[in-house]
């Protein structure tokens, strides 16, 4: 839970440069990776890929193959991306929204390239948190920079070496489609996750509720709503994409786009539904709680009922009169069976007492909590 606990911090950090500094003024943060830079350059026949340690080197590469992916990991040498938005003619504005991963994912058009960017799970540290992916795409070239190398975009560099599917006869606006539908598929696993652990915790409410298991519903709920803050502005970015005649989308393309628009949509109404059956685990485990706490306020109420008439029976008999000074000073403290005849007595009254109560049904009741019946939200989820 500490990881959990930890997380928001870290998302909440924000570092921006200076006020009133001039608009497209890149400032790498000095705590980044430096930048790692791999290139796969392809055609229909065959695929090249190589590492870069200088943006000069891809001079050599511009121009020579139908497309041409430079992946950059890290973001920690402004000098590296300052050059490689030289190279590419990249717009001063895009490169500060590169540097600066606060942004929320967005489609930007210029001349003669796009540039578009979106949030990524990253599960690397131990709690669920998102990375900025910031990609760059012309006729012939997608420029994407992340803020650390691990990506979920294995099974796309396979696919281009084994030249399975479409992949290397289609152009840049395919590859950019492959890594927005890779990004997409990767929020399922954040899903499901959360859904067993709803699951988990919906057990554990009915059952043996902790007091930890509130932060474990705020956890859960907390996740959501960065996969929910993920995800609602992508899809507009891919419905963008989907309706792009004006840019480097071909018409082909558009059809994938808009069944990656239909998974988006899917992974929002799923995210919404765990939402809510979040809220409703906080409802059933408040109500819960309140439930035991009634029954342990019933049982030490009917014990101090139980013992008011015997305190009243003791306290009487501790008055201790003088019997010698009067015939009605308490008589039985001079009888023979005083003290049993009133243990006797004592004891009839408690169980009286105990008769009643469970005849009018206020004791050996069980605390009854309905057990979750098939075809629930989540379910159908």
């Amino acid at each position: 839970m500490a990881a959990h606990r930890n997380k928001p911090r870290r998302e909440r950090k924000r570092r921006r440069v200076t006020i009133g500094a001039s608009p497209g003024l890149v400032v790498a943060d000095p705590n980044a990776p430096k930048p790692v830079i791999h290139v796969i350059a392809y055609g229909p026949d065959t695929v090249h890929e190589q590492a870069v340690t200088r943006p000069e080197e891809l001079r050599a590469l511009r121009g020579k193959w139908p497309v041409l992916w430079v992946d950059v990991n890290g973001l920690g040498d402004a000098a590296v991306l300052e050059a490689l938005g030289t190279l590419f003619g990249l717009h001063k504005l895009a490169l500060e929204d590169v540097i600066n991963v606060h942004q929320r994912p967005k489609l930007e058009r210029y001349a003669d390239h796009a540039f578009l960017v979106a949030r990524m799970p990253d599960l690397r540290d131990g709690a669920f948190c998102t990375e900025q992916l910031s990609v760059f795409f012309g006729p012939d070239f997608v420029l994407s920079f992340q803020e650390r190398e691990g990506d979920c975009f294995d099974p796309i560099r396979r696919r281009l070496h084994e030249g399975k599917g479409r992949i290397r006869g289609a152009g840049p606006d395919y590859l950019v489609y492959t890594l927005l539908d890779a990004l997409v598929d990767a929020f399922y696993p954040v899903a499901e996750s959360c859904s067993d652990r709803l699951d988990a915790l919906e057990d554990e409410i009915l059952q043996h509720s902790r007091p930890d298991t509130v932060t474990a519903i705020h956890t859960i709920r907390r996740d959501l709503l960065t996969v929910r803050r993920s995800l609602w502005p992508l899809r507009e970015v891919v419905a963008a994409l989907g309706r792009d005649t004006d840019t480097f989308v071909t018409a082909e393309t558009r059809i994938y786009l808009r069944d990656c628009y239909d998974h988006v949509v899917e992974l929002i109404d799923l995210v919404e539904n765990y939402r809510d059956i979040g809220a409703g685990l906080m409802e059933v485990y408040l109500s819960v709680v309140s439930n035991r706490m009634n029954e342990i306020m019933k049982v030490l109420t009917i014990i101090a009922t139980i013992f008011i008439p015997l305190t009243f029976i003791s306290s009487i008999y501790g008055m201790n009169f003088d019997t010698h000074v009067s015939r009605w000073n308490m008589p039985e403290l001079g009888w023979e069976y005083g003290y049993p005849a009133v243990m006797l007595v004592m004891l009839a009254t408690a169980v009286a007492l105990l008769l009643y109560f469970r005849r009018r049904g206020w004791l050996g009741r069980e605390m009854l909590v309905p057990p979750p019946r098939p075809g629930t939200d989540r379910e159908q989820a």
